[in-house]
Formats: structure tokens, sequence, C-alpha cells
């Protein structure tokens, strides 16, 4: 075992010329071969300087007759909104009003709207919703034929319910757009 705590074991040694042992271990050990160091000064420990040593920081603008030597920016006074931006902001929220207040005291009517919307997006559910609607007539006026067209749709994506109500339809006489056979 060396100054280092290094030590070369059997297997290190086995196959390689007692020399080039001998001259890996010192330079392990001691460290007496190293060649340059990559960093300039990496091979010599400095002592850190001390704070008395240092250079202390001054400001070349520095105004001691001024709170915190004058550093402090004032606040600028902000401009007012554009006339455009405000227009925009009370549209923003009269629309928004004015859809709650459509919601609220027309459910009926909003929710066929916008199931009405997901079924010409291709939803088969939507689509057999509202075909219930407009069979029924809730939210918006009876209207068979149409509601057979909507179950139509739906039948022919897959949805049970609207293949089993337009062969209902079919029975009952409503045009359906069924083909003999």
């Amino acid at each position: 075992m060396g100054k280092l705590g290094v030590k070369l074991g059997k297997r290190l040694t086995k196959n390689r010329p007692k020399g080039k042992v001998e001259a890996d271990l010192k330079e392990v050990v001691t460290g007496e071969e190293m060649q340059t160091p990559l960093l300039p000064g990496a091979g010599v420990w400095q002592q850190p300087r001390r704070r008395e040593q240092q250079p202390r920081y001054q400001p070349t603008d520095w105004d001691d007759s001024l709170p915190y030597g004058g550093k402090v920016y004032l606040a600028r006074k902000k401009k007012p909104d554009s006339w455009l931006c405000i227009l925009l902001q009370v549209m923003v929220i009269g629309g928004a009003v004015g859809v709650v207040y459509y919601a609220w005291y027309h459910a009926d009517h909003f929710h066929y709207h916008v199931t009405k919307a997901y079924a010409h997006l291709g939803h088969s559910h939507a689509q057999a919703t509202v075909g219930h609607k407009l069979l029924n007539g809730k939210g918006v006026e009876m209207n068979h034929t149409a509601a057979m067209e909507w179950f139509k749709k739906a039948a022919d994506q897959g949805h049970p319910q609207a293949a089993y109500n337009v062969a209902i339809g079919h029975l009952q006489g409503h045009t359906t757009g069924l083909k003999p056979g």
C-alpha cells in the first residue's frame, strides 16, 4: 500500500514486466511522473484571497444625497387603453352575459343547438338525440320527417336505438328513406 492508499493486486502484475509495474506504481502512488497539467495552475494549490485583499466595488454614478443612491426608478404613469380595446372588452363581456342568459332561460333550445352542432360533425349519439328532440318537439318544433332523417344518419353509423326508431317510423308510415326489400 502506498501513500495514497493505492494497491496493485496480483491480477494487474501477472503478465506485465517488473519495471513497468514499478513505474506505474510509482506514478500512481507518488505522482512523480505526472506531465504538464491541462489547466494552468492546476497542479499548484493557491490560498484564496481574503476579503480585505479584494478591492470593494464602488459604483461610479452613486449619489449619497438621494435615498438608495438614486437607483430607484419612479413609477411611470400608465397610458389609458385605446377605445378599440375598451370596445372589444365590452363586447366580450356582453356576449358572455348573453350566452349565460340564453343557456339559463332557454335550456332546451340551447341544448338542441349544441347537440345539432355535434350531429353535423358526425357523432352518431348526437344525431340520435337531435332525432328524439325533433320527434318529441322538445326545444324545437315537431318535425317527423327531419327526425327520421337524423335517425337514419345515426343508424347508418351503427347506433342501435336510432335503427330501432327508423324501423318503428317506417312501420307507422313516416318517410324514412328505407328501400324495400
